[in-house]
């Protein structure tokens, strides 16, 4: 029953009556007061049936109304309880039956169209039905004010189709999906979407349906509630939107547009659940839109940056945590069917929900083109690179070549500290669990490291030996890709970077990191203050990253103290000594040359260059060599040398003059 209804009851309604007769016969009553004597038109006929329905002699033809509107047919109780949730008048559900009524009843088209002739179409006007209703409840003095500023339009269930022409010449309807929504069908509007779609299902840990469960009780217990998620994994979100919307006993309504009208019918009609999906920057700030007429619970679906604020107060926000290793273990296990390879993904990579519910599908994939009978670890590894389209590679540059143990070239020392980077690397999860309460005190699993040394000593190297051995993929960050002049877009881009790779776990590069991470200068420009600030940001949200870090750098002075506080480990690159440079002239050759131990040993002592510069020396030398059709001799090597030399800057070392 409407909200607004006070019309006193007459007699019963007819058999057969319907909201959309009732509009019909106000038409055709309308129409009799100008009726001709002229053989009515099918049109009119089809106007008139609906009136004598309705309508006794000496009866207007809403005197049975009251009545119907207690006890309404099967077909309009929809648009009756969503008539009572709106507060809509008895004007008002009239005006939406017979603008529904010509969405999918042609007769009616032509019937609206014939009375409007010459100035509407086959929808009716506002002009049309302030005559025709304009002494029914609701509609007062000036009917078509009152409908522009009723609840039927500001909720969007009625919208003007014409903003040109003058108000009473103006057409109006029910959207579409409202429509089949009265009819008890599913249809979205533009920008929405009802369930997950083409969205993947994940697989949710126990421990977050309990807390999906306990969140919907708290929306449900009182009015205009609403609740923030936020997860670096899209897909993850969405399917926790489903768990809570599910335990209220509803639908998640996925909302990706600024346009709302019609929101709230949709919703109400369907027991859909509202979820605006967000994507903020760091210092932006979205308030949360009103929805006219629906004051039920509603989510927020963003990432873990910028803020969302509510009219009437602060809302509660849940971060979804990264699985355990027990629960990964539930969830690689149920997704692959191997319980071995599960344990150990699970110890060794932290990935969440929606990562592994995305890496499974890619790897049963994989496995299928290689024929095997399910997935292994090579297919995950594969699955890891080639599931990254998710806008990583439009900031970082991706590098897939295998770095072998047998490639890197290391004083004792230095293997012995990237053994060690390796270990806590692997560990990161959980480390701080036995130790005491101040470790554990706000302890991130995240490990930054810090490479520094002369440029060719092999930093970018053992960033990719460091990746291949945890079998993760390692992006290079394109500095040109993640700054830019103007303020705020250069935290925007590192904060969806950083949120790329925590999703996705991934190594992260950053070359020559003190471009982007040096000291904090003096404020005496208003850039040397965004430049600060941006600066700040970076080394809290390096802080709070999950993931692998690793950067890289000539000097480690060039840093601010605050940042290399934050590092967990720095690790110094030295000039290769003769022995290290012995075993990178064998490591760069191979087997096709016709150096002797003598001459490797001579290079070995005399040629103070890096690992880098060795082997622009080698492949210059082989290209000699190849333009001769010979293996590579020591003429062609002190020949490569000396151009190495030359491009520092520096004159070769006099020993080797002769041979050159």
């Amino acid at each position: 029953m409407a909200a607004n209804v006070r019309i006193t009851p007459a007699e019963e309604a007819p058999i057969g009556a319907s909201l959309r007769g009732y509009a019909l016969a106000g038409l055709a009553e309308l129409a009799q007061r100008n009726a001709s004597t002229a053989t009515p038109t099918p049109e009119q006929r089809y106007l008139l049936d609906h009136f004598a329905t309705l309508a006794t002699s000496g009866q207007r033809f809403f005197a049975t109304l009251p009545t119907y509107l207690a006890t309404p047919g099967e077909g309009d109780a929809r648009l009756l309880l969503l008539a009572s949730a709106l507060g809509l008048t008895v004007f008002e559900i009239l005006a939406v039956a017979l603008a529904g009524a010509v969405e999918d009843d042609a007769m009616a088209g032509r019937a609206v169209a014939w009375f409007q002739t010459p100035v509407g179409g086959s929808r009716p006007t506002l002009g049309l039905v302030a005559c025709a209703f304009a002494d029914l409840p609701g509609a007062e003095s000036q009917p078509i004010h009152t409908l522009i500023s009723g609840a039927a339009m500001q909720s969007g269930m009625l919208v003007v189709m014409n903003e040109s022409g003058p108000l009473p010449e103006r057409p109006f309807g029910v959207p579409i999906p409202i429509c089949l929504a009265l009819a008890g069908r599913d249809a979205a509007l533009p920008g929405t979407t009802i369930g997950l779609g083409e969205t993947i299902p994940v697989n949710l840990p126990a421990s977050v349906l309990i807390e999906a469960e306990r969140h919907a009780r708290g929306l449900s217990a009182g009015r205009r509630r609403g609740l923030i998620l936020r997860s670096g994994s899209a897909a993850e979100g969405r399917s926790v939107a489903v768990a809570v919307a599910t335990a209220l006993g509803l639908r998640p309504l996925f909302i990706e547009t600024d346009k709302l009208a019609g929101l709230s019918p949709l919703a109400l009609l369907r027991g859909l659940l509202p979820v605006f999906c967000f994507e903020l920057g760091p210092s932006e700030r979205r308030k949360l839109p009103e929805l006219p007429g629906y004051d039920g619970p509603r989510l927020v679906l963003c990432g873990l940056e910028g803020g969302i604020d509510q009219a009437g107060g602060a809302l509660l926000s849940w971060l979804l945590p990264v699985p355990t290793r027990d629960e990964r273990r539930i969830l690689w296990s149920a997704s692959l069917g191997d319980d071995e390879l599960a344990g150990r993904l699970a110890r060794e990579h932290r990935h969440g929900s929606g990562r592994i519910a995305q890496l499974s599908m890619l790897a049963h994939q994989s496995a299928v083109l290689d024929g095997s009978p399910r997935p292994a670890l090579a297919h995950i590894v594969e699955a890891a690179w080639a599931g990254e389209g998710l806008g990583l590679e439009a900031l970082a540059q991706p590098l897939r070549d295998p770095i072998p143990d047998d490639a890197m070239v290391l004083t004792p020392a230095l293997r012995s500290e990237l053994e060690t980077l390796l270990l806590r690397c692997r560990h990161r999860d959980g480390l701080a669990s036995d130790l005491g309460s101040s470790a554990q005190a706000r302890y991130r699993p995240g490990v930054k490291a810090l490479f520094v040394g002369p440029s060719g000593t092999g930093k970018t190297l053992a960033a990719g030996w460091l990746a291949n051995r945890l079998q993760m993929p390692l992006y290079r960050v394109d500095l040109a890709s993640v700054t830019s002049k103007y303020i705020g877009e250069t935290e925007k881009n590192l904060a969806q970077l950083l949120a790329l790779a925590e999703r996705s776990e991934v190594v992260l590069l950053f070359d020559e990191a003190d471009s982007m991470f040096g000291k904090r200068t003096d404020v005496k420009e208003a850039n040397d203050r965004f430049a600060n600030a941006q600066t700040n940001y970076l080394l809290q949200r390096i802080e709070s990253f999950d993931g692998v870090t690793l950067l890289t750098s000539n000097s480690k002075n060039r840093f601010d103290s605050a940042f290399t506080r934050r590092l967990d480990l720095i690790v110094e690159f030295p000039l290769p000594g003769p022995e290290e440079r012995f075993a990178l002239w064998l490591s760069h050759l191979g087997a096709k040359h016709t150096l002797t131990v003598a001459q490797l040993n001579q290079l070995a002592a005399m040629v103070d260059l890096a690992g880098g510069h060795i082997r622009n020396a080698v492949f210059t030398a082989a290209v000699l060599a190849q333009g001769r059709d010979e293996p590579i001799g020591f003429g062609d090597l002190v020949v490569a040398v000396n151009d190495e030399y030359r491009k520092l800057g520096r004159q070769m070392p006099a020993g080797l003059r002769s041979g050159f």
